[in-house]
């Protein structure tokens, strides 16, 4: 098992649609591994193979309280249905502000549906199939977002989009070539911090 790089919003591979999983074998075992340690390296509840450089539907997620699905696990191939509505107002920024592993150190405010239905294959080429819903739900479309190329900051109401332009663009963002290396760089979060 390895800890992994983690792309930062530049790289080409978290801007295109990832590649469908054709065979679950020992690769894909090993990239999945990989995927859970630096997650959890990164002290993330989500990661995609794109945020690690690997252009795959695969996601891996850590959260306790998700309900009736694991509270660990991974989807190969997700599919994802929204079953509650979007809200129109403008998202709060105490309730709705989300962060990324690959936008690190910032956190946005993004208006998110409450409520849906993921399907995919676990390691075993299982069909597993859930319904998530409050922050859970916010994960599940966090991370499959990842798997069509988009970054929640892609999302962004106006307000908002222009204060991440501006981060973007002091962090050099605009390039690829951007990497943190969890649990050897600082954690852009806050992470390492220690209370005396």
């Amino acid at each position: 098992m390895t800890i992994r790089p983690i792309t930062i919003h530049g790289e080409p591979v978290l801007h295109r649609r990832a590649a469908e999983v054709e065979t679950i074998d020992g690769e894909i075992r090993q990239l999945v591994e990989d995927m859970y340690q630096t997650m959890d390296a990164a002290h993330g509840v989500g990661l995609a193979a794109p945020q690690i450089g690997v252009g795959l539907r695969i996601f891996t997620y850590a959260y306790p309280d998700s309900g009736a699905a694991p509270p660990r696990g991974v989807l190969i191939n997700p599919a994802l249905r929204l079953i509650g509505k979007v809200s129109r107002n403008p998202p709060d920024p105490d309730e709705e502000t989300e962060g990324c592993l690959s936008v690190p150190g910032y956190g946005f405010p993004l208006t998110r549906s409450g409520h849906v239905e993921v399907s995919g294959l676990d390691l075993d080429g299982t069909v597993r199939r859930f319904e998530a819903t409050g922050w859970f739900a916010r994960i599940m479309q966090h991370e499959y977002d990842h798997l069509d190329g988009y970054l929640y900051v892609n999302r962004l109401d106006q307000k908002w989009t222009r204060r991440w332009k501006k981060a973007m663009k002091k962090e050099g963002w605009t390039e690829p070539g951007n990497t943190w290396m969890p649990g050897v760089d600082t954690d852009p979060f806050g992470h390492d911090d220690t209370e005396d």
